[in-house]
């Protein structure tokens, strides 16, 4: 893995624990309406920092710098079929 994932991945990381930390309260006792909020927020930063992630890889493997990838804003990455 190059260097330049790792902040990335760790960002990634911290995401993913609070979503577990969300989802694991909206099975127990359920989520209020910032708790829920919350969530598909993180959600939606976490399919942000997927991409610039993928992107940043991509532009590593053709050569290009992989610190020139930008976020793209979050209409654009959600609105991505899977």
């Amino acid at each position: 893995m190059a260097s330049s994932d790792t902040d990335p991945l760790a960002r990634i990381d911290r995401l993913i624990a609070e979503e577990r930390e969300l989802r694991s309260q909206a099975t127990g006792s359920g989520l209020d309406d910032a708790g829920r909020r919350r969530l598909r927020e993180l959600e939606q930063r976490l399919d942000q920092c997927w991409d610039l992630l993928r992107r940043r890889r991509a532009n590593s493997e053709f050569g290009a710098d992989p610190d020139q990838a930008e976020p793209r804003p979050v209409s654009e990455v959600e609105s991505y079929r899977q």
